[in-house]
């Protein structure tokens, strides 16, 4: 399904050859490598997965959509085209758009991806936010996101079929849960690829401003906005954190204002910038899908770092009892680990 690429800027930056590590969140590649780190696990459930509903989802779009091209919502046929070739895709996704006033966009199938965006979406947002929306579809087809989300998918439907079996039904919310958490992380992870496609973070937090409940985002203070996330990352009592714990469980994205906020810290930093000056991965540098422990270590460092950062209550709590539990072992080793005393 490759096609030719026309761009239409001249002066955004492009990322010949990039590695979706070069974007993606700590923790989603950590959970990544664990999941590819189990033999034909991934090819697998593409092959199940991919032959039927693939097939109907495409034929569905086709049926009941609006696909986008040159004659067909020329603009967005201009900027899925952009953003193909700024990530350097091997081929450009097709993009269909849907009848729905919620603001909603999705990247479907595995063998040839497609994008869908919802009307809401389209006809609330501007020019590069749209480009940010549709980037952000284009990060998740890069990294290959939809296998794993199917997994998920899967899972819920046959955590539903067993749940008369109690300990069956615990099992696989635990490891719903699990998919869970990694597909909040890989919606941080495209976001990035989204801003990397607009290079625009003001675009990005409106896109974002609107997602949250911005009609018009010229009416949104924006430091006010931001606020909002600092304040439930800040929360003082610790029902309040509880409560956190149990409404995210069931989420499968990040709550907008907190997402909005992780953003525009990684559109700040210095990761950023350096991508934007060509200093990223390449996928033809890309380590086998069996070397995942660098990655796993870097999830593990992710967690310790926002929970030593956290204000929250309950996660300060977490993070004291895990250095407490730390450095106790750490003295149990120093003591007795080699046999004279002196740590390892």
């Amino acid at each position: 399904m490759t096609e030719d690429i026309e761009v239409s800027r001249h002066h955004a930056v492009r990322f010949p050859g990039i590695s979706p590590r070069a974007y993606e969140h700590p923790v989603d590649r950590g959970a990544l490598a664990t999941l590819r780190a189990v033999p034909g696990f991934a090819q697998v459930v593409k092959a199940v997965s991919g032959f039927y509903n693939e097939r109907g989802e495409r034929l569905m779009a086709l049926a009941s959509s609006i696909r986008v091209g040159p004659k067909q919502y020329p603009e967005l046929d201009r900027l899925r085209h952009e953003c193909a070739e700024t990530l350097d895709l091997p081929s450009v996704p097709n993009v269909f758009v849907y009848q729905d006033p919620r603001i909603q966009a999705s990247a479907v199938g595995m063998d040839e991806p497609f994008i869908r965006l919802s009307t809401g979406l389209v006809e609330l947002m501007s020019h590069e936010s749209l480009r940010f929306a549709i980037g952000h579809e284009m990060g998740h087809v890069l990294s290959g996101h939809t296998v794993y989300r199917t997994i998920m998918v899967r899972l819920i439907g046959l955590q539903l079929s067993m749940s008369w079996t109690p300990v069956s039904a615990l099992g696989i919310r635990a490891i719903i849960a699990a998919l869970r958490e990694w597909y909040r992380k890989a919606e941080l992870s495209c976001d990035r690829a989204g801003l990397l496609c607009g290079q625009d973070p003001t675009a990005a937090l409106r896109a974002q401003i609107q997602v949250a409940g911005g009609i018009d985002p010229a009416r949104i203070d924006i430091p006010s906005f931001l606020q909002q996330a600092s304040e439930y990352e800040s929360v003082e009592d610790i029902r309040d954190s509880f409560l956190k714990l149990k409404f995210v469980e069931t989420e499968t994205h990040p709550f907008a204002v907190v997402r909005a906020a992780q953003l525009q810290k990684w559109a700040a930093s210095e990761e950023y910038r350096a991508i934007l000056a060509g200093d990223y991965p390449r996928r033809d540098d890309d380590a086998p899908a069996s070397d995942w422990k660098d990655d796993l270590k870097s999830a593990a460092k992710s967690y310790k770092d926002s929970w030593s950062s956290s204000a929250d209550p309950l996660t300060k709590v977490f993070s004291d009892v895990g250095e407490a539990v730390s450095g106790a072992a750490g003295k149990v080793w120093s003591k007795f680990g080699n046999g004279n005393g002196e740590g390892a």
